[in-house]
């Protein structure tokens, strides 16, 4: 997360050796860039800045974002103008840095289409702004493999997350996440092979709980070494 004590951080990722590839924007729910109050957008794009030098300062190369979030005081066409207002004033520090903005779609009703997301990134015309790719929240969309395919290069880290539509139909949507990786819907040999056809060699990264004992951890590790081998 950002907005951490930075020296914190970084006495602790030197002395664990743990890698940091990727930083998430604490503030950008509180501060949301789509808000119509433009004071509200104004905390947000600081906190976009302090995000990015957070993930410079730890040798990260990616800032999660989320850009805002339609709702029925929000419009789509709104949350989409505000949003891509705010975040162009933050794309020359992002490019100065060398950290990419990536932006990810959470159920924030926005970004609704594999086609949407990927012209919406287009539209900053800078290899600054990316997709962060959940393969877990996509599924109430749809696929996340035809997502991939369609994203391709402009998806700059992935999220390892399961999900199942049975659960999520019967007890909710949210109920969908309470299902361990491979054991939900999304088809993963599928979605890997996805990747490697669009040439993605980066992170993939666990986003999903019970990894806060060491049995837990361990178990959520070799699930991903599976799914990487199959």
């Amino acid at each position: 997360m950002s907005h951490l004590d930075r020296n914190e951080v970084l006495k602790a990722r030197d002395t664990t050796g743990l890698i940091i590839p990727s930083v998430c924007n604490t503030m950008h729910w509180k501060f949301l860039l789509s808000d119509p109050d433009p004071k509200v957008r104004e905390e947000g794009v600081a906190a976009l800045k302090v995000s990015l030098e957070d993930a410079k300062a730890y040798g990260a190369d990616t800032v999660l974002l989320v850009p805002g979030r339609v709702s029925d005081t929000v419009s789509y066409d709104d949350c989409w103008k505000r949003s891509v207002q705010e975040i162009k004033k933050v794309v020359p520090l992002a490019e100065q840095l060398n950290v990419k903005i990536a932006v990810e779609n959470v159920w924030n009703n926005f970004l609704l289409s594999p086609i949407e997301a990927a012209s919406y990134v287009d539209q900053f015309q800078s290899k600054s702004i990316g997709f962060y790719f959940d393969c877990g929240n996509i599924l109430v969309y749809g696929w996340p493999e035809q997502w991939i395919k369609i994203l391709g290069p402009r998806i700059a880290k992935v999220h390892i997350k399961e999900f199942s539509r049975k659960i999520a139909d019967k007890q909710g949507k949210g109920a969908g996440f309470g299902v361990k990786l491979q054991e939900g819907d999304v088809n993963w040999p599928v979605v890997m092979k996805a990747l490697d056809d669009i040439g993605y060699s980066g992170w993939t990264t666990i986003e999903q709980p019970e990894g806060d004992t060491p049995e837990g951890l361990k178990d959520l590790c070799d699930r991903l070494i599976k799914i990487h081998a199959d």
